[in-house]
C-alpha cells in the first residue's frame, strides 16, 4: 500500500488556501482594510510608527492578524519595516519623488499602451471595457479612503489591465510594482479628479480598441501629465514631513 500524503490523511498541505477558515480569512481582509485606511486617511500619520499591539487594541483584535496585514501593507509600499524600531507608515512623497514616479510612469505605461493596442486579446479588451464602464457608473467620491476605495481599485485594476494586455511580462510587473494609484491617492483625493480620470481612460481604451498603436501611447501620455499637473496643483509639490 503506497504511503500516505499528508493531504491523503485529512491534513491540509502548506500554503493550500482551504487550510485557513474562512472566518480567519475575512478578519484578516478586515483587519488590513481598516488599517490601510487609517494610513490613506493619515489617521496613522506619514512616517508616524506603527505599534502592533496598540494596533491590536485599537482594533479588537489579536496581534496575528495585525501582523499580517502590516506585511500586506509593505508589499503596497504603505509601511516599511525596519529593524529594532519594527514598521513605520511611509512618508508621503515630495514634489521630487512625484516627478520620478510619473517619470517611471511615463517610460512605461505609454509603451505598454501601444503594445496592448497590438496584442490584447478580444477577451482582454473586454475586461478593460468594462473596467471603465464601472468607473463611469461610480458614484463621485468624497476624501475619505472609504468613499474613493473601490474607484482608487478600478483604477489600479486599468492601468495594469493595459500592462497585461501588452504581453510583455517585465514591463506589466513593473506597472504593478509602482502601486502608483496609493502613492497618489495619499497626496490628495480624487474629489475633482473622478470626471478627468474617467474620460482620459476613454480616450485610451478607444485608442486601444482600435488597434491604434500611435494614439494609445498619446492618450496615455496625456493621461499621465495632466494627472502630474492635478496632484502639482492639489500640493502634491509640498515637502513631506521630516
Amino acid at each position: 500500500m503506497p504511503p500516505h500524503s499528508p493531504s491523503a490523511a485529512g491534513v491540509p498541505d502548506e500554503g493550500d488556501e482551504r487550510s485557513v477558515p474562512p472566518v480567519r480569512q475575512a478578519l484578516s481582509e478586515s483587519v488590513y482594510e481598516r488599517i490601510k485606511a487609517m494610513v490613506m486617511d493619515h489617521e496613522i500619520a506619514p512616517g508616524a510608527r506603527v505599534g502592533i499591539e496598540a494596533l491590536a487594541r485599537t482594533l479588537k483584535v489579536s496581534p496575528t492578524p495585525v501582523r499580517e496585514a502590516l506585511a500586506r501593507l509593505e508589499s503596497d509600499g504603505l509601511v516599511v519595516k525596519r529593524a529594532l524600531s519594527g514598521y513605520r507608515a511611509t512618508q508621503l512623497l515630495t514634489r521630487q519623488g512625484l516627478d520620478e514616479l510619473f517619470e517611471m510612469r511615463l517610460l512605461l505605461e505609454p509603451r505598454a499602451a501601444a503594445l496592448a493596442a497590438v496584442h490584447a486579446t478580444e477577451t482582454q479588451l473586454d475586461g478593460i471595457e468594462r473596467i471603465v464602464e464601472e468607473m463611469q457608473a461610480h458614484p463621485s467620491p468624497n476624501e475619505r479612503y472609504a468613499s474613493y476605495r473601490d474607484f482608487a481599485a478600478l483604477d489600479q485594476r486599468f492601468h495594469e489591465a493595459i500592462g497585461q494586455a501588452a504581453h510583455r511580462p517585465l514591463l506589466a510587473d513593473a506597472v504593478e510594482r509602482l502601486h502608483a494609484h496609493l502613492h497618489i491617492f495619499r497626496l490628495s483625493k480624487v474629489v475633482g479628479a473622478w470626471g478627468p480620470t474617467v474620460a482620459e481612460h476613454e480616450r485610451i481604451v478607444r485608442a486601444v480598441l482600435r488597434r491604434n498603436p500611435e494614439r494609445a501611447a498619446e492618450a496615455m501620455t496625456e493621461h499621465l501629465t495632466r494627472s502630474l499637473e492635478r496632484q502639482i496643483e492639489d500640493g502634491g509639490d509640498e515637502p513631506a514631513t521630516p
